[in-house]
């Protein structure tokens, strides 16, 4: 009795490799791959997907298609990716806000805990507060100054509700004891449009899109809200070092997949996904749109996204918010 027990784990254990192997013998996967991004084409998202899609391919000999998803505040394509086939050929381009901030804002139809699965770091780059000329401020300081004076007269757009250029406004909100009004819109360009028309008074905007203005001298940047200034803006203090010790709220994206993805394959493409992120090449690409390569392992993604949802979360608390 006892070597038929011992003849079946050996069996057992000499099988193991093969079940393993057999996981992740479909790699690259033989069907497409699809990429899916939460944000219409020619945004920042998109251009780093496309980036890292277009390396992605190459290097697995396979074409990686990117797929935007966009509405929702991102929140209809991690839906559709939280729904999808955990075969390893849809992945996620997935974001700060549907990842970490809808969850406390509103009901969603995923756990993106449980119906996601981290992959890798992707992308992270700081927001600026830039305000319009006429608005009375060429610093930090004097936009808190002017915040305290006129109580309710000073606004901030974003993105939308739950998103990410929302939150750096409350948090900024929290930390410097000020009231600023949130004014959503639909999309960055709508935002800017409506800022540079002197029709709201500041946005925590994504450089990419608000450098152009800057340079022109339409938009004054005050400080970026990273810890440290960014490469293409040396200038311009953080909001950190202008008196607010600590002071954080990144944009980033990282790559996830459905939540039932065999560990194996998710593990080849956290291999590739570094791989690409680590490319001379595309991390200059990136930096071109101010944009910061973050690659990771699959466990560090998500103690980084449970960290960034406790911060979120005890902020719309505190603040109240709703996705209203």
């Amino acid at each position: 009795m006892k070597k038929r027990t011992l003849l079946h784990c050996a069996l057992a254990l000499a099988a193991l490799p093969l079940a393993l192997g057999a996981a992740a013998q479909d790699f690259p996967p033989k069907k497409p791959v699809t990429l899916v991004v939460g944000f219409a084409a020619g945004g920042a998202a998109d251009a780093a997907a496309r980036l890292i899609a277009k390396k992605l391919g190459e290097n697995i000999g396979q074409s990686v298609v990117v797929d935007n998803k966009g509405g929702a505040g991102g929140n209809i394509a991690h839906q559709f990716v939280a729904n999808a086939a955990p075969d390893g050929t849809v992945l996620l381009f997935g974001s700060v806000g549907p990842l970490t901030i809808a969850p406390h804002l509103m009901k969603l139809s995923y756990d993106p805990f449980k119906d996601l699965v981290a992959i890798s770091g992707g992308v992270n780059f700081p927001n600026v507060l830039v305000v319009h000329k006429a608005a009375g401020a060429k610093t930090l300081t004097e936009f808190v100054q002017l915040s305290k004076k006129k109580p309710g007269s000073v606004d901030f757009a974003s993105t939308g509700a739950g998103s990410a250029s929302h939150l750096a406004g409350e948090l900024f909100n929290q930390r410097a004891g000020i009231d600023m009004t949130h004014v959503p819109y639909k999309g960055g360009a709508p935002a800017l449009q409506d800022l540079l028309g002197e029709r709201i008074t500041s946005y925590f905007a994504a450089p990419p899109t608000a450098l152009p203005h800057i340079e022109t001298g339409k938009l004054i940047p005050l400080a970026t809200t990273g810890l440290t200034r960014p490469a293409y803006l040396p200038n311009i203090p953080t909001v950190a070092e202008s008196g607010f010790p600590g002071f954080e709220a990144l944009n980033w994206y990282a790559f996830v997949a459905p939540g039932k993805t065999p560990v194996p394959l998710l593990e080849r493409w956290n291999q590739e996904i570094v791989k690409v992120l680590n490319d001379p090449g595309v991390k200059e690409a990136l930096n071109k749109h101010g944009l910061t390569p973050q690659p990771t392992t699959r466990a560090e993604l998500t103690a980084f996204m449970q960290k960034e949802s406790t911060q979120w979360a005890a902020i719309i608390k505190e603040r109240k918010l709703t996705a209203d």
